[in-house]
């Protein structure tokens, strides 16, 4: 920089005329030259310490300002309609929506499979009761189809192994030949199925409840006879025909695998005519399964009770 020359003090002097000053150039004094000017420094809560080594790339971090990842999307509790970015990039709620869809699944379809199994279960044992209620209508003689119930579940196990451990069967008001059957109960335990109309019983055991108005129509007992009981194997015989009134009692036997025998062992004072019948008759059970004989017989307030049991007992649609 340079320096401007030193003048003296001025020293007072009267004043005089003023006098034209002589024109001087004033040079403005130059500054010493600086380098080319650098951005303003940033503030101090920008600043920055010395950088270092780049970070390695597993440290290597988001920009600032981004937000952290955990912030990108929104709560997986939030509902749909509060998600950002939901019909945008496809990130956020709709993907956990899907992913908890996607595991609900499994549970819907467990559900539907066991609803279709027990479906299937129950639809194959229907058919099988059906077929079932065929074999035991032939084989007995039935006028109808009787009731077939196969107590277990599953019952496809049963059926896949053609074993079934209790069949039960129910029938009312059913007829077998000229014999009518007020009701008639059998349960079969153990029955194995050979083929598509055969079927073989372990064991099997069947009751059978003839009336009195059933017994007097099969042995053809003449009008104006009432049957009642008169102890657990004898029948009495109440005759009102006319002036005549009287009672007479009938012993009941079996005589054979499937014949019962009603005889008159005291008629009172009744004539044999008026009796007809009734004196000496038998009544036949056309038809059991084969192997199944009467184990015995009782007489009861309603009738005649039949019982019949069996061993290896076999059952055709056929026979």
């Amino acid at each position: 920089m340079s320096e401007e020359p030193t003048r003296p003090s001025p020293q007072w002097q009267p004043p005089q005329a003023p006098q034209e000053q002589p024109t001087r150039t004033w040079q403005q004094p130059q500054a010493p030259q600086s380098p080319p000017p650098r951005d303003p420094p940033p503030p101090a809560w920008q600043a920055q310490g010395p950088q270092g080594p780049p970070p390695p790339a597993w440290q290597a971090q988001a920009p600032q300002d981004s937000p952290p990842a955990w912030q990108a999307q929104p709560p997986q509790d939030s509902p749909p309609w509060q998600a950002q970015g939901a019909y945008g990039s496809g990130q956020g709620l709709p993907v956990a929506v899907r992913g908890r869809r996607r595991r609900r699944w499994p549970w819907i379809t467990l559900i539907v499979i066991i609803l279709v199994l027990v479906g299937a279960d129950r639809g194959a044992l229907a058919i099988t009761e059906n077929a079932m209620a065929s074999q035991f209508q032939s084989s007995v003689g039935l006028s109808g189809k009787p009731h077939v119930s196969i107590p277990g579940f599953p019952f496809l196990t049963q059926l896949a192994a053609r074993d079934f451990k209790t069949v039960n069967v129910n029938a009312t008001d059913e007829t077998t030949g000229p014999l009518e059957i007020a009701s008639l109960t059998a349960t079969a335990h153990g029955m194995h199925i050979h083929g598509l109309n055969s079927a073989e019983i372990d064991q099997f055991t069947a009751s059978a409840l003839v009336t009195f108005t059933a017994l007097g129509n099969a042995g053809g007992i003449p009008q104006g006879i009432t049957l009642s009981q008169d102890g657990p194997n004898k029948i009495q015989a109440t005759v009102s025909i006319g002036p005549l009134s009287d009672s007479a009692t009938a012993q009941v036997t079996q005589t054979g695998p499937n014949k019962v025998t009603i005889k008159v062992i005291d008629a009172g004072g009744i004539p044999a005519s008026v009796l007809g019948n009734f004196m000496d008759f038998t009544i036949t059970i056309p038809k059991l399964p084969a192997g199944v004989a009467i184990q015995s017989i009782s007489i009861t307030q309603q009738g005649l009770m039949i019982t019949a049991t069996g061993s290896h007992v076999t059952v055709s649609q056929n026979s």
